[in-house]
């Protein structure tokens, strides 16, 4: 892994004409987009809020996360650390990322067919499953979110921005049994733009299988690598559970939370929406 210096960065990000071409600009910094004297293209990522961190820890930081590789993790290929400076030189994904193809204008029919969706959700697991379980010590990613799954154009997915929490400093614990996002409707389950429907068993497993990951339960949370297995197996062995759907739809402790407090105002309306889903879910 390189190490870079500001003023050769700032060369390196000037193209189109313009000093700085940027990719996206988030929380967690800005990108930019650069081309190195070989001619390969670098996403230049400028992390902001370092809050002091000292030069020392974060370049040991920096190195750990550049051992990582992994097809289906974005590669970090170097770093420049300067006064207040901390930036980071990463391997160009030139296809986009997930929340753009699933969310933007992409016309009436979206190029994400059945098949390469689950290729992104395969890709995904096998490169968090590194992360959680082929490192020591672990990586625990802690922003998982369509924005950070990059795909080349062969729709193959890449993982980014994992270990940056740790780079800014956060204070807070890489554990959390909290169940985060929202119950969305039963109707945006399956993507109306997808070209071809999938078949009922392959939707029911992809569903059996989001449905265990969010259990309110974390003991009852299968890891990472016992989800590429419940994918990818032939036999599937929760094909024909019922009791399963109806029992994660449910999060006792915060039913009883709600009951205790006082608060069942707007509670009871979203049990019964989630307790609707999940019946229509099952007769899929």
């Amino acid at each position: 892994m390189s190490g870079f210096l500001n003023d050769q960065l700032s060369k390196k990000t000037s193209i189109f004409g313009l000093r700085l071409w940027v990719v996206v600009a988030n929380s967690l910094g800005i990108v930019y987009c650069g081309v190195l004297d070989d001619g390969s293209t670098v996403a230049v990522k400028n992390l902001p809020n370092n809050r002091g961190q000292a030069e020392r820890e974060f370049k040991v930081e920096v190195e750990a996360i550049g051992r990582v590789r992994h097809k289906n993790l974005v590669r970090l290929l170097g770093y420049c650390v300067e006064g207040a400076h901390r930036i980071l030189v990463y391997e160009y994904v030139n296809n986009g990322n997930l929340e753009q193809w699933l969310h933007g204008d992409v016309g009436p029919t979206s190029p994400l067919t059945w098949e390469i969706r689950m290729n992104i959700i395969l890709g995904m697991a096998k490169g968090l499953t590194y992360l959680h379980e082929g490192l020591e010590p672990k990586v625990v990613h802690r922003d998982i979110k369509s924005s950070n799954i990059l795909l080349d154009r062969q729709w193959n997915p890449k993982v980014s921005d994992f270990g940056l929490a740790k780079l800014l400093g956060s204070e807070s614990s890489y554990v959390t049994t909290r169940v985060m996002g929202t119950f969305g409707n039963a109707e945006g389950v399956l993507d109306p733009k997808i070209p071809e429907k999938p078949s009922s068993r392959a939707l029911k497993r992809v569903l059996l299988v989001a449905l265990r990951c969010v259990d309110p339960s974390a003991q009852k949370r299968p890891k990472m690598g016992h989800v590429i297995h419940m994918l990818e197996a032939d036999d599937f062995p929760y094909q024909n559970e019922r009791k399963g759907i109806r029992e994660t739809g449910r999060d006792k402790s915060f039913e009883k939370r709600q009951t205790e407090s006082g608060d069942s105002s707007g509670n009871e309306s979203s049990i019964q929406t989630n307790q609707s889903e999940l019946k229509r879910q099952e007769q899929l």
